[in-house]
């Protein structure tokens, strides 16, 4: 009888303390690609969410609430990353953020969709604000948005007519090669050469050959991290001489560690980078490599900013509200002045989209070095 009080005891202690700890936190889920083929990006965006999340508890949490941070591994797999969205939620997640991959996110944000989950994600296709779903938002604009800056740049400065294009042949891939093909034809540049690359692909020396044998004058790359530093070190290899360039992924920092001086002369149209000069920018790039020990790159900014996305919204509804999250994100502006965590001036309309300025960076040194700054579109 005595040991059934103690243990009875005991669990009310526990349930108790339990109860204390979860008034006291906020959850929030993040759904990344940790391991696979995609985890170059997935494993960089988490430590940019991490980094934000010991932030801002550090400075006292979001209305008095500590964030409660798991990490759910998507594996870099479309069905799992959908079974992973549905447990967050299932175990009471706040706010979701990810995945990075575009082929996950428009098959898991369906499920975040039809449970009113606000969904933060770092992907890029144009497909994914694009399907009147009310509870997703980027932290970065979509290609359709950065690939018509590009284009012009490479007709305009590149003097660019004709243009071999390699991609990959996911959603990802699909997305930035249908934006870019119909900027093209626009702008009156010819895509002479069409390839499509698979995922994880290891081997690119067949695509480089068959590039070098055509009359491109210019080559666009519009593939993952790992997949564009093994292009760049087979152009290299083979002695490709013709300009190339890419949006985001080509001359980000991860792809210039993997390239290494294969990635010199790389071009770009990044929304994101540490090489901006802005200091806001400038203090996160530092604090990270400091936390870290290695770069920071346009996923772990896109990880750290969503974060912060979730903390000046929801201090603004003043209340844990999924609703009112997303109808407060719709058509929202902020200005980095009033809220540094967001890094750079941003806004969101009425799909989720981002608008936010950009950059034009060159590969210089195994560094990006910006060359134009182009304001938001």
């Amino acid at each position: 009888m005595l040991k059934n009080l103690f243990m009875t005891a005991a669990l009310a202690v526990s349930l108790s303390a339990g109860a204390a700890h979860a008034a006291d936190t906020v959850k929030l889920a993040d759904v990344a690609e940790l391991s696979g083929a995609g985890a170059a990006a997935g494993a960089v965006w988490h430590d940019g969410v991490k980094m934000a999340v010991e932030e801002i508890n550090a400075d006292g949490g979001i209305l008095g609430k500590q964030i409660d941070l798991v990490a759910y591994d998507s594996q870099t797999d479309p069905q799992n990353s959908r079974a992973m969205v549905q447990k967050a939620i299932d175990e009471g997640t706040y706010v979701l953020l990810g995945t990075v991959y575009s082929s996950s996110t428009v098959v898991n944000m369906l499920v975040a969709m039809q449970n009113g989950m606000p969904q933060i994600t770092g992907s890029e296709s144009p497909t994914i604000t694009a399907k009147n779903n009310p509870y997703i938002f980027r932290t970065a604009f979509g290609a359709q948005k950065g690939l018509p800056k590009l284009a012009a740049y490479l007709k305009n400065v590149v003097g660019a007519e004709n243009v071999a294009v390699v991609w990959a042949n996911t959603e990802y891939g699909k997305g930035g090669h249908d934006a870019f093909a119909s900027v093209a034809k626009e702008l009156g540049i010819n895509i002479t050469v069409d390839i499509p690359t698979e995922q994880a692909q290891v081997d690119f020396a067949a695509d480089v050959a068959k590039i070098k044998s055509s009359d491109a004058d210019a080559v666009f790359v519009y593939l993952t991290e790992e997949e564009s530093a093994r292009f760049l070190i087979e152009a290299d290899k083979q002695n490709l001489k013709l300009p190339t360039a890419g949006d985001t992924v080509l001359a980000s920092q991860k792809v210039i560690d993997l390239a290494g001086k294969a990635a010199n002369g790389a071009l770009g149209h990044v929304g994101l980078t540490t090489e901006a000069p802005i200091p806001t920018i400038q203090k996160m790039a530092a604090d990270f490599k400091k936390k870290y020990g290695y770069g920071a790159d346009h996923n772990a900014i896109k990880g750290y900013i969503g974060v912060y996305m979730v903390k000046y919204v929801t201090e603004m509804i003043g209340e844990f509200d999924r609703q009112k999250f997303a109808d407060t994100l719709h058509g929202l502006c902020l200005d980095a002045a009033s809220h540094p965590g967001i890094l750079m001036d941003a806004c969101w309309d009425n799909t989720g989209e981002m608008s936010r300025a950009s950059f034009l960076v060159k590969v210089v040194e195994g560094t990006q070095k910006i060359t134009a700054t182009l304001p938001a579109n």
